[in-house]
């Protein structure tokens, strides 16, 4: 079921990707060369749609870095949470070890 609504929402971001790649593939010069406007240093010439999609994916990668970059302190505290969670686990199973099996129904009475 989670494939099909997966494929329900790609194969129409696909397709119209396709579409847009389609129409736009006329070329246009990019130039990396801020001062000469007439006769640039750095030009290319790509279709439009290349442009467009590649400042997309340089968004995204741009912008899940950022994301990644800002959730390093939540991923910090649930490593620490998780190392003492472990250390307690392992506490308490040493602590039930030491105890001998009689004497747990007349502890847990009491609790």
């Amino acid at each position: 079921m989670k494939a099909f609504f997966k494929a329900l929402v790609l194969v129409p971001v696909a397709l119209l990707v396709v579409l847009f790649s389609v129409a736009n593939r006329a070329p246009v010069r990019v130039s990396l060369d801020p001062i000469s406007r007439d006769a640039p240093a750095l030009a290319f010439d790509l279709p439009l749609f290349a442009v467009v999609l590649a400042a997309i994916a340089i968004g995204i990668l741009i912008g899940g870095f950022a994301s990644w970059l800002a959730q390093g302190k939540h991923r910090k505290a649930a490593r620490v949470n998780r190392r003492e969670a472990e250390k307690l686990r392992g506490e308490a199973q040493s602590l039930r070890a030491a105890v001998p099996d009689s004497a747990l129904p007349a502890l847990t009475s009491r609790i």
